[in-house]
C-alpha cells in the first residue's frame, strides 16, 4: 500500500494506477505522463501519445530484447 508512481499503485486497484504526485487521478496516459515531468527537463506531451520507437531506429528491437525476461517462463 505504499507504493506509487509511473508503475502505479500496485494495490490490485486499476482505477487508481495513474494517481499523480498530488494525489489526483488522470484519466489519461498524456496526462499522468505530464505530471511526472520536470520543468523544463523535457518537452510535455500532447494529447497523441509519439510512439517512442519511432524517432530511434533499432530502438524497438532492443527494447524487445530486453523486455524479453518478462515475457519468458519465470514470469508465466
Amino acid at each position: 500500500g505504499q507504493v506509487r508512481g509511473l508503475c502505479g499503485t500496485f494495490n490490485g486497484d486499476q482505477r487508481d494506477d495513474f494517481s499523480t504526485p498530488e494525489g489526483d487521478v488522470e484519466p489519461g496516459v498524456a496526462a499522468f505522463a505530464n505530471a511526472f515531468r520536470a520543468a523544463g527537463a523535457c518537452p510535455a506531451l500532447g494529447p497523441a501519445v509519439p510512439d517512442p520507437c519511432g524517432a530511434f531506429p533499432g530502438s524497438r528491437e532492443r527494447a524487445q530484447a530486453a523486455c524479453a525476461v518478462l515475457m519468458g517462463p519465470a514470469f508465466q
